[in-house]
C-alpha cells in the first residue's frame, strides 16, 4: 500500500484525508495506551473480590502494565527506527489488542498479570512511535498542533479511564474493563493500515544496522530495578528498596560502558550531549515528577483537610485531566506561532505560578483556591508538553526519531514514578505523620503546602535550565556577527 500522504499526484483533498487519517490513527492509538493505565486503577478493589487475592497482589495488574512501558519504551523506538515504525506500530496496536481480549477472558490473577504485561508492550510501542510518525509526516510548521492533539488525547485517557471503569464493572463486570479496548483497538489498526505511509525499503540487507541485544536487557533490567525500588513498599523504604537502587545503579554504569563499545547502539552516548535533547528529558523529568504531586497529595487534601466526600473528591480531581482536555490543541498551536524555546519558557512560567499558587490559596480560600491553582497548574503543563516534545523531535534525524520518542515518554514515566514515590514521602514526613490518612486537617494543610514549596524549586530549576537553554545560544550568535563586522 501507498500512503496518499507520500503520493505526489495526490489531489490537496486527498492528501488532506490522508493527514486527517493518519492523526486519527496516531490519536486513537495514543488514547488507548493511556487509558489502559487509568482504566485499571479503578478495578483493582474488584478484582481483590474477584480473584480472593491482596492488595499488594492485585497491584500488580497495574505494575505489571507500567514496568513493562517504562523498561523497554526506548528499545522498541529504536527498533522502529531499524525495522520500519508503520510495521512495527501496527504490531504493537495488534498486541495491545490481543492482550486485551487475554487480559478480559483471564481466568487467573497470574495469567491477567502476564496479559497485562503483554499489553503494557503494545502500549510502549504505541506511545513511541506515535510521536516519532509526527515528525515524520507533518511540516515543522504544524508540528506543534499535532504534538498539542496527542497530549490531548492522553489527557481524556487518563480523565476518561476512572469514569469509564466504574461504568463498566459496575455495569458487565471488571473483565468489561478490558475488552472495551478491543473495538477501538481494531479501529485503530485499520486506521493505521489504510493511513500511515509504507516504511521505506532498504536496498541491501547490510545497510541496515543491528540491534543492541546486550543494551536492550541492560537498560530494561536498570530500569526495572529502579521502577521496583520507586514502588516496592511505597511509604516505608528498607532493604530491599536500597538493594533495588544499588542493582540500578550498577547496572547503568554496566550500560554506558556496553554502549560505549557497541558497533550499533540502543543510544547513542553522543546523543545526550546534543543540548535540546539534555535539557528535554531533563525538563520532561522535573515537569512530571510536580504533576504527579498534584495526584498524591490532592485526594488527601481534600478528603482530610476540606472533608470531603470520596465522590467529591474524584469531581474535583477530575478537573485537572478536563482543563488539559481543553488546552492541549491551544497550547499546540500556540507552540507553532511562538517557537518551541518561548513556548516551554511560557510554560514552565505558568506551572511555577501553579505550583505557588497551590502553598497559599488552598489555605485561604479552600476548595476555590484549590481549584484555581490547578486551572493555573494545568495549561502551563500542557503547554510544556507539546512545546518540549516540540523542541526536542522537530530536528532529529529519521534514523533516530524512534529512540528519542522512546527517551523523551521514558523521561516523562521516569518522573512519574520518582514523583509517586520521593513527593509522597516529602508529603508524609511534612505531615508529621506516619499515616497520612489519618493525620489531623491542619497537619495535611502544611503537608501540601511544604510539598508544593519544594514542587516551586523543582520547577525553578528547570525553567532555568530552559532559560540558559535560550540565552546561550542567541548571545553566541550575537558573539558571532559583532566578531564579523568590521
Amino acid at each position: 500500500m501507498t500512503s496518499a500522504a507520500h503520493d505526489p499526484v495526490t489531489q490537496p483533498a486527498e492528501r488532506a484525508g490522508a493527514f486527517g487519517g493518519a492523526l486519527a490513527a496516531l490519536s486513537l492509538s495514543m488514547l488507548l495506551s493511556s487509558l489502559g493505565t487509568s482504566i485499571a486503577n479503578v478495578g483493582l478493589p474488584t478484582l481483590a473480590q474477584a480473584f480472593d487475592a491482596s492488595f499488594q497482589q492485585v497491584q500488580w495488574v497495574v505494575l505489571a502494565y507500567l514496568l513493562a512501558i517504562t523498561t523497554l519504551i526506548v528499545s522498541v523506538g529504536r527498533l522502529g527506527d531499524i525495522s520500519g515504525r508503520r510495521r512495527l506500530l501496527l504490531a504493537g496496536i495488534a498486541l495491545f489488542t490481543v492482550a486485551s481480549i487475554a487480559c478480559g477472558i483471564a481466568p487467573t490473577l497470574g495469567i491477567l498479570i502476564a496479559a497485562r504485561a503483554a499489553q503494557g508492550l503494545g502500549a510502549a510501542a504505541m506511545m513511541a512511535l506515535t510521536m516519532a510518525f509526527v515528525a515524520d509526516l507533518f511540516p515543522k510548521t504544524r508540528t506543534g498542533a499535532a504534538m498539542g492533539l496527542l497530549g490531548t488525547m492522553s489527557a481524556i485517557g487518563t480523565a476518561l479511564g476512572p469514569s469509564l471503569g466504574g461504568l463498566l464493572i459496575a455495569g458487565a463486570g471488571w473483565r468489561a474493563i478490558f475488552l472495551i479496548n478491543v473495538p477501538l483497538g481494531l479501529l485503530a489498526l485499520l486506521l493505521a493500515f489504510r493511513y500511515l505511509p509504507d516504511d521505506l525499503r532498504r536496498e541491501r540487507p547490510d545497510q541496515r544496522p543491528g540491534f543492541d541485544v546486550s543494551g536492550t536487557l541492560l537498560l530494561a533490567l536498570t530500569l526495572a530495578a529502579y521502577a521496583l525500588a520507586m514502588t516496592v513498599g511505597r511509604g516505608s523504604p528498607g532493604p530491599v528498596n536500597a538493594a533495588l537502587l544499588l542493582l540500578a545503579a550498577v547496572g547503568a554504569g554496566l550500560f554506558v560502558l556496553v554502549e560505549a563499545r557497541a558497533a550499533s547502539p540502543l543510544i547513542r552516548l553522543s546523543m545526550l550531549r546534543n543540548p535540546a535533547l539534555s535539557m528535554g528529558l531533563i525538563t520532561s523529568a522535573l515537569v512530571s515528577a510536580v504533576m504527579m504531586s498534584t495526584l498524591v497529595v490532592g485526594p488527601f487534601y481534600l478528603s482530610r483537610s476540606l472533608g470531603l466526600d470520596a465522590a467529591f473528591v474524584g469531581l474535583v480531581m477530575s478537573i485537572g485531566p478536563i482543563v488539559s482536555t481543553f488546552s492541549g490543541v491551544p497550547a499546540g498551536r500556540l507552540v507553532d506561532r511562538l517557537g518551541a524555546g518561548t513556548a516551554v519558557v511560557i510554560g514552565l512560567v505558568g506551572m511555577l505560578a501553579g505550583s505557588f499558587a497551590l502553598t497559599l490559596l488552598p489555605e485561604t480560600f479552600g476548595i476555590g483556591g484549590y481549584v484555581a491553582a490547578i486551572a493555573v497548574l494545568t495549561p502551563g503543563y500542557q503547554l510544556f508538553q507539546a512545546a518540549n516534545n516540540t523542541a526536542v523531535m522537530v530536528d532529529v534525524g529519521a534514523q533516530q526519531r524512534g529512540v528519542v520518542s522512546g527517551l523523551l515518554n521514558l523521561s516523562r514515566n521516569l518522573g512519574l514514578i520518582t514523583g509517586a514515590s520521593l513527593m509522597g514521602a516529602v508529603f508524609a514526613m511534612a505531615s508529621g505523620t506516619g499515616d497520612v490518612a489519618t493525620a489531623p486537617p491542619q497537619a495535611v494543610a502544611a503537608g501540601m503546602s511544604f510539598t508544593f514549596a519544594i514542587a516551586v524549586g523543582m520547577i525553578a530549576v528547570a525553567l532555568a535550565i530552559a532559560a540558559v537553554h535560550q540565552v546561550v545560544p542567541a548571545v553566541r550568535n550575537l558573539l558571532t556577527r559583532s566578531s564579523r563586522e568590521p
